[in-house]
Order: C-alpha cells, then sequence, then structure tokens
C-alpha cells in the first residue's frame, strides 16, 4: 500500500525515529562515497505553486544522489493555472512518475491529490502543516544533542506551519514543545488539541519567550510574515520585536541550548546577526540536513525500505 507524508501524524514514532536514522547514515554514506544509487529508474514530479530555494534544490539533489531524476513544474507550467481538478492531476501524473512533492498553499490541495494518487505524495509545504522541515531537524537535534528524547524546544514567534508541525512531532515523540507567541498570533488551537489527543503531545503556550526558554534545549524562530503575508509585514514587525531571538534571550536559556531557523532568515527582525553567526546557531547545518532527510524519505516512499 502506498504511504503519503502529509502531516507528520502520518507516521509512527518508529517510523520517525528510522528516518532520522537512515538519513543519518546516508549522509555518512554520501561523505564516505559509498551511496547506493536506490531510486535508479524513478521519477518524482515537484509541483510548485509556491516558489523556493531549499525545497527544490535539496528534492533535486536528493534524487540526483540516489540514481533518480525530477520534473520541476510551476502552477503555471501546469494545467493547474486553468483550473483543472487535482483529482484528475492526480491520476493522470501517477501514470507517469513514482512520486509526487507539492509546495502550495492549500493544505486541502495536498490532501485531494493525494487521495487519488497512487504514488506517493509528499507535502513541501502549505499554509498549515511544513513536515518535512521538522523531520530534517530532528535530524540535527539528534547530531547537536545526542538523541531526540525527552528534548524541550521553545518556539519563539508566530505560530505558523512550521510550529504546527514541531506540535505534531511532540504528539508522535512526546518531548515539550513550549510556544511563545504574541496573543492572536498562537498556533491553530484544532492543531493542539489534535495532537494532545494522541495522548502523549507536551505543549505549552506562553507569551513570554524568557519563560519559553529558560530550560530549552533548542531555541527556534522563523520569520514573523510567512509567505502570503507580505501585506501584514510592517503591522507585525512592531507586535513580534519583544519575541527577537537575540543574545539577552539567549542569556536566559541553559548554555547547551542551540539555535534554529528554518531559512530565509530576516536578520536584525526575527533574529539578530550575532546570534546567526553565532556559537550556539545550527542554522546551515540544519538546512543540509533537509537533503539527507529527504534521500530517506524518498527512498522509504519509493522503494518501501524500513
Amino acid at each position: 500500500m502506498k504511504r503519503d507524508l502529509l502531516t507528520i501524524l502520518d507516521l509512527s514514532a518508529e517510523e520517525i525515529r528510522q528516518l532520522v536514522t537512515r538519513a543519518r547514515a546516508m549522509k555518512a554514506e554520501w561523505a564516505a562515497g559509498s551511496l547506493q544509487p536506490s531510486l535508479a529508474g524513478k521519477v518524482l514530479g515537484m509541483i510548485f505553486v509556491k516558489p523556493s530555494t531549499r525545497t527544490r534544490v535539496s528534492f533535486e539533489v536528493a534524487m540526483y544522489r540516489l540514481g533518480g531524476h525530477c520534473v520541476y513544474m510551476t502552477a503555471g507550467d501546469t494545467q493547474i493555472s486553468r483550473n483543472e481538478p487535482l483529482s484528475d492531476m492526480g491520476r493522470v501524473l501517477s501514470r507517469y512518475v513514482d512520486g509526487v512533492m507539492v509546495r502550495t498553499y492549500s493544505q486541502s490541495d495536498v490532501e485531494e491529490l493525494a487521495r487519488y494518487a497512487t504514488v506517493p505524495v509528499v507535502n513541501g509545504l502549505t499554509d498549515w502543516f511544513h513536515p518535512c522541515q521538522v523531520l530534517s531537524d530532528l535530524v540535527s537535534v539528534e547530531e547537536e544533542l545526542g538523541s531526540i528524547d525527552g528534548i524541550h524546544v521553545a518556539w519563539v514567534g508566530d505560530g505558523n506551519n512550521v510550529a504546527h508541525s514541531w506540535i505534531n512531532a511532540s504528539a508522535r515523540l512526546g518531548f515539550t514543545v513550549t510556544l511563545a507567541c504574541p496573543p492572536g498570533y498562537q498556533p491553530d488551537p484544532k492543531v493542539i488539541e489534535r495532537a494532545e489527543r494522541q495522548g502523549i503531545a507536551k505543549v505549552k503556550l506562553t507569551g513570554d519567550p524568557r519563560e519559553a526558554v529558560r530550560s530549552a534545549d533548542v531555541i527556534y524562530t522563523d520569520v514573523w510574515a510567512s509567505m502570503g503575508q507580505e501585506a501584514e509585514s510592517e503591522a507585525r514587525k512592531g507586535v513580534f520585536k519583544p519575541y527577537q531571538v537575540n543574545a539577552e534571550l539567549l542569556a536566559c536559556a541553559p548554555a547547551h541550548a542551540v539555535v534554529m531557523h528554518c531559512l530565509p532568515a530576516h536578520r536584525g527582525e526575527e533574529i539578530t546577526d550575532d546570534v546567526m553567526e553565532g556559537p550556539r546557531s545550527v542554522v546551515f547545518n540544519q538546512a543540509e540536513n533537509r537533503l539527507h532527510l529527504q534521500m530517506a524519505l524518498l527512498e522509504w516512499l519509493m522503494t518501501g525500505k524500513s
């Protein structure tokens, strides 16, 4: 039976751990020159309604390193721009490619495409979730801290799609996520409620960034205005200014805590230059690990290897 990755809740805790382990192994294999082309002859169709740097390059390079090929499509390159039903597109693409990655606005669009596709569908980002980002972040956390068990992640800023995916990861792995967000910018309550119904999620909300980071192992931030929210950018700067990740905030956190950002960053807004370039930042290693996690994910989805 084909598997999709639409949210992290599509995976079991054991599957998440296996993907993290496999990603780290593939990273080492590539460095040693021993990575095998496990996706030779496979083709990934990539649909980009939202543009990207890291998502496009990391998926294309992942397929290339594993011996496969990518077909890149924007909305304007396809009949999506002429309102072709996603149910039709899913069934047609399934006859051409071995998997589909979609980066778009609506979570329901990804879900509809997956419903009709007979090949795996991967959510490369929607306004609601960004599962590949957080799965790859777990690779970085394990590298830096030695384990993803029992960690405390402090999210500082907007309760956006990446925050939602951290909440889902907590629902599967049971670690603590404390979200420091301004009033009116907290994660969607339905996402938190669904995670808490899993029984092991540890999600806390606060309006105080200093409280959030006080016992954190990971301090995570993202842009204050996501793609599609550009009109709100100036207004958000005033609201979010007290939520900047800077040296003063880091001084409230344990000495071992690492700083993460999913990029692109607006330096001087949600994060300062000295923090992003400082010794506690793992931002660029984090970006690299998108590639290795996606190699592991595509291998699993396209071949069924555990």
